[in-house]
């Protein structure tokens, strides 16, 4: 996950830790966005008999701002009940499940949608039904059949999915964390060995997805339908939230929560609370707003990862050593949006206020044929213009971080050969089975019978 266990309080509590934010005008539904937020990170599929779920004390949000002041103008919450039809069982299913209403089915989870706009709340639906986890092919023999049951169009316009999916977020978390150890380029590390394929660390786990589809229009400032990339009301920023009660008491069996919401965890931008923020902040960040993050600029315009690299691969970024500017093109990408000019053709430009939000601007046409690498790539549908569920957001920022985006603002400086270059060595075709063409995207999650990690 690209914020997976990024900070001390939030990796005690992973129902509410908000792994990945995704945001990208839907490619079979070009009039439409679709926003994603997952949470709980690193499942393992045979995770019985207490199987993963929402909990049903935390407010899920996804949070859209229209007008570039870093604050929720639009917000779609989801709360979550869990239903027990016999306690006196230790099992989640008494047999295969093959509906959505099944009696086979002992803990099933409901939800409800709600959108907050102009300060307003609206209950968009109530009493969605999630699909199962992916237990195994004798206790749900059709699971794909199951998670189609559970895509729901709300008559409101938008179209919703709560639930268990494939971790399509592909990384070597065993060579970043082993002092950034790319195995494809580890011959070239302070300890160096000989070079290697990236190992995905996620393939074969699960996540728990919300998704929702929502048309273009009921996102932006005006209700407008802007088709002209140089419009700022095309541009719209996002990212997902999770939040608990203040006070929690414990009560014989039941535990009592009470007072306001308090925000524990955040996404917009992939890996920034877990690789830009230092580690005596991350929980800080994770509490407040968008709005606030002024106060982690800094830790943006000199980032810790791009002193480290010319040290772990010695000669190999001589060029990032050497350079001691502000990372303005970092504080772009990550904080501000890309103003127009910069990259021909293209803004997603929010104004002056830093805020890591995910900048989507949803004039930008679908790819007819994606490149992973997205702006990067040559691909203005990709990262950092929102963000696709195939997207090799890894490879980006690191290559990013090397420098390769510097000359944006300062076309004096050459970046080092390796900048182009640099990766954990992973692309989609690591988890070929991750990733669906149609809503929700993320694909079937790994069943425990046949995927037993855990």
């Amino acid at each position: 996950m690209s914020s997976h266990r990024e900070a001390p309080e939030i990796a005690k509590d992973p129902v509410a830790d908000n792994t990945d934010t995704y945001a990208f005008v839907s490619p079979d539904r070009p009039g439409t966005v679709t926003l994603i937020t997952n949470y709980i990170p690193l499942e393992g599929p045979a995770g019985g008999p207490n199987f993963y779920e929402f909990g049903d004390d935390v407010l899920y949000e996804i949070h859209v701002d229209n007008d570039g002041d870093a604050e929720p103008d639009i917000t779609y919450r989801f709360r979550f009940t869990t239903a027990v039809r016999n306690p006196n069982t230790f099992l989640y299913n008494t047999g295969p499940i093959t509906a959505l209403d099944s009696r086979n089915w002992n803990r099933r989870q409901l939800y409800s949608v709600s959108k907050v706009a102009h300060g307003r709340e609206t209950v968009l639906a109530e009493g969605l039904t999630c699909p199962p986890c992916n237990i195994g092919p004798r206790s749900t023999p059709n699971y794909a059949r199951l998670a189609t049951a559970a895509v729901q169009r709300l008559p409101s316009g938008e179209t919703v999915f709560a639930g268990q999916r494939d971790e399509g977020f592909y990384v070597d978390l065993g060579s970043i964390f082993d002092l950034g150890d790319l195995r494809p380029f580890q011959n070239l590390h302070l300890i160096p060995t000989p070079a290697a394929p990236g190992v995905d660390a996620t393939k074969g786990l699960n996540v728990h997805t919300i998704a929702i589809q929502v048309p273009g229009t009921a996102l932006t400032r005006d209700g407008s339908n802007p088709t002209s990339v140089t419009d700022p009301r095309s541009v719209i920023g996002v990212w997902g939230a999770a939040s608990r009660r203040k006070v929690r008491i414990r009560q014989d069996e039941d535990d009592v929560r009470s007072g306001p919401w308090v925000q524990v965890s955040r996404l917009g931008n992939p890996l920034f609370n877990e690789v830009v923020v230092p580690m005596g902040k991350k929980d800080l960040w994770n509490s407040l707003q968008p709005k606030d993050d002024a106060r982690f600029a800094e830790f943006v315009r000199h980032p810790e990862l791009a002193k480290l690299l010319p040290v772990l691969y010695p000669g190999v970024f001589p060029h990032l050593a050497a350079l001691t500017a502000a990372r303005a093109d970092l504080v772009a990408i990550l904080l501000t949006g890309l103003p127009a000019g910069v990259v021909n053709g293209f803004q997603n430009f929010t104004g002056q206020t830093p805020a890591d939000m995910l900048r989507l601007n949803m004039a930008v046409p679908p790819a007819p044929k994606p490149n992973i690498f997205g702006i990067l790539g040559g691909d203005l549908a990709g990262f950092p213009n929102g963000r696709r569920v195939q997207d090799d957001v890894v490879a980006i920022e690191l290559r990013a971080i090397a420098g390769l985006t510097f000359p944006l603002i300062d076309h004096t400086f050459t970046p080092d050969a390796a900048a182009s270059a640099v990766t954990d060595g992973l692309t989609p075709a690591s988890n070929p089975v991750a990733f669906l063409p149609t809503f929700p995207y993320l694909g079937v999650p790994n069943d425990g019978f046949t995927h037993p990690a855990s």
